[in-house]
């Protein structure tokens, strides 16, 4: 995942938390973190992967 990517992912994330406070919808809310938090796991993972996978070779 490039930097681009990441980044607008979690911009997208952070507004839908906004937007559910702006709402006062907390699921809304609790969705965007969840979302967030999924974002910066697979950004990890992907990161990891390319790491071992060029110590391999």
């Amino acid at each position: 995942m490039n930097r681009l990517t990441f980044w607008t992912l979690l911009a997208l994330c952070v507004a839908v938390e906004v937007w559910g406070l702006v709402i006062g919808r907390r699921d809304v809310h609790y969705a965007g973190v969840i979302a967030a938090v999924g974002v910066i796991a697979v950004a990890r993972l992907l990161f990891l992967a390319r790491q071992g996978k060029e110590g391999q070779e």
